[in-house]
């Protein structure tokens, strides 16, 4: 059932006028929170490290460029912004809208990754490798939540040619998590002394 003034339904699950429900399903749901809880147990590890060989860790973290993590940030941000107004496009009956929006949140993603990727090469050719221990977290923590954004790329690219209110909700929310993720990700690798 369609709100009146609120267009065409684009899925049969669309909320009703004045209805309030979680975005997404129960399934994308816990496979956020079971990212979230592994992510926070490799954090709690990483601090544990850090305490343990605090002068080492600040030594290295010297050798990252706060400005590519803050360019990255503002990336992925801009990348949230595009997503959530793909949800209100999508809601309000704007698939063409919402499809714009998504390919504007992956380009935000593809650009991320292409940042990220320079700046590994520039550590790796600068002798920062797996040896050191603060990289060694630096190239897992940053690796794996790459991992999760090009899964995200693949999830926005269904919601993309599925343009339907539960497909872009969940992708967007499963999005919003990878932007997150990097932002605790940047405080404890790059701003945290």
């Amino acid at each position: 059932m369609t709100a009146p003034g609120a267009g065409p339904s684009t899925d049969p699950r669309a909320e009703r006028a004045g209805e309030r429900r979680l975005p997404g399903d129960v399934d994308m749901w816990v496979m956020v929170l079971g990212d979230l809880f592994f992510f926070g147990c490799y954090f709690v590890v990483y601090m544990v490290f850090r305490a343990l060989s605090a002068e080492e860790f600040s030594a290295a973290q010297r050798h990252l460029d706060i400005g590519v993590g803050v360019v990255n940030t503002a990336v992925l941000l801009t990348s949230s912004l595009f997503a959530a107004l793909a949800v209100i496009a999508i809601r309000r009956g704007a698939p063409r809208d919402a499809r714009r929006l998504l390919l504007a949140t992956g380009a935000c993603g593809a650009l991320f990754t292409l940042i990220k990727v320079y700046e590994w090469h520039l550590k790796i050719s600068q002798g920062h490798t797996l040896q050191d221990e603060f990289f060694s977290f630096y190239y897992v923590l940053t690796g794996v939540h790459l991992v999760h954004l090009a899964l995200g790329l693949l999830i926005l690219g269904i919601a993309i040619r599925r343009p339907r209110v539960s497909v872009v909700e969940q992708g967007v929310l499963f999005w919003h998590m990878i932007d997150l993720l990097w932002v605790v990700i940047f405080a404890i690798l790059y701003l945290m002394r």
